[in-house]
């Protein structure tokens, strides 16, 4: 895991960076929203998979976090619609969820994630995860 001074090493600014939170729970993205405010990203929210596509079209987000556990169409199905689709498919999708198991892990793997993160998760592991993936080509 990165350090915090890792975290402000010339060359990673999230200043700017569109970030994508999915999740149905109020909570988890107000969370998120403020740390990745606090950051300088431009954050996105979607309460579902159905919310996320419609917005993702729209505003294109550079990067996305979607919530495995959700009503109507889940974290894995939301993950491999945005990867199926060609305009997407390079876009990171970094999949968050309470569960910390191996074939979560591997699940999300083969639907396209580019990463796990388990929650909840502090503002270091979070804003970490957008460091390692922003700049990629989206």
């Amino acid at each position: 895991m990165e350090t915090v001074a890792a975290l402000n090493t010339p060359g990673k600014n999230l200043n700017g960076a569109k970030v994508m939170v999915i999740d149905d729970s109020n909570t988890i993205r107000r969370s998120a929203e403020i740390f990745l405010q606090q950051a300088g990203c431009e954050v996105i929210l979607a309460e579902d998979g159905f919310d996320a596509l419609a917005k993702i079209a729209d505003r294109r987000p550079d990067l996305i976090f979607v919530d495995i556990m959700m009503p109507r169409l889940d974290g894995y199905q939301t993950c491999a619609l945005i990867k199926k689709n060609s305009r997407y498919r390079d876009t990171p999708v970094i999949m968050l969820s309470s569960k910390d198991g191996l074939f979560d892990r591997a699940r999300g793997r083969l639907v396209g994630s580019d990463e796990y993160l388990t929650k909840p998760f502090s503002k270091d592991a979070l804003l970490a995860a957008v460091k390692r993936h922003h700049g990629q080509p989206a």
